[in-house]
């Protein structure tokens, strides 16, 4: 047990929640979780039920078998889980970002550039992306080759990096830190190597490292 729960904390777990919307995506995770925990349990005390009591079984009706467990069970519980799972799914919407810090991220073979909006120009780094802590921020992120996918999984989730086509997401880091972020979508030869690293500030600290990067006007 102890082995199985060294696994849910780390650079790239998603059940080591560092922010609001990673948070929201590990209590989604812990629901389904237990949902097939639930379903697993009745469908092994079903089969010992078969092995132990075979006459008790038998004087089950087969419509009602197809009734009980393919309308009346996993209806509710499926539709249980998909209300939740929308539910949880709107807060994570950039819409939701309240005055947000933008960072574009942009994709290729097999890395990640990142730049910032300052009163001077456009600051850009390479695989660190820089952020405040405490603050929203909305990352918008595009490929330049094929398809790739931005995550920090104790962030938030997944979105997709598309040639000529720009998508957005909102993270929020509640304290300052180092996480670890990764490509999720396989892209070819270098893919494994694709990581990157987020760093949350303060507002200030935040401010000062984006100024003293390189600048494009």
């Amino acid at each position: 047990m102890l082995l199985l729960a060294s696994g849910c904390a780390g650079d790239l777990s998603v059940l080591d929640p560092a922010g609001p919307a990673s948070q929201k995506i590990s209590v989604l995770w812990w629901v389904m979780f237990g949902g097939a925990c639930a379903i697993s349990l009745l469908v092994a005390a079903l089969l010992a039920l078969v092995f132990l009591s075979p006459r008790s079984i038998a004087r089950i009706k087969p419509r009602h078998w197809l009734i009980g467990g393919g309308v009346a069970f996993p209806i509710p519980v499926l539709a249980a889980l998909v209300f939740f799972s929308f539910l949880q799914g709107e807060t994570l919407l950039p819409q939701s970002a309240r005055d947000p810090v933008r960072i574009s991220a942009v994709a290729s073979m097999w890395k990640w550039e990142f730049a910032y909006e300052t009163p001077t120009g456009t600051s850009e780094s390479a695989d660190i992306m820089h952020m405040p802590a405490g603050r929203d921020v909305v990352i918008e992120v595009t490929s330049r080759d094929v398809i790739h996918s931005f995550w920090v999984p104790r962030l938030g989730g997944k979105i997709d990096a598309v040639p000529g086509l720009t998508n957005k997401i909102a993270l929020r880091a509640e304290q300052t830190g180092a996480f670890g972020g990764i490509c999720a979508e396989y892209c070819g030869v270098g893919h494994a190597g694709m990581g990157f690293r987020v760093i949350a500030y303060d507002e200030s600290e935040f401010l000062r490292v984006i100024g003293n990067l390189g600048q494009t006007q």
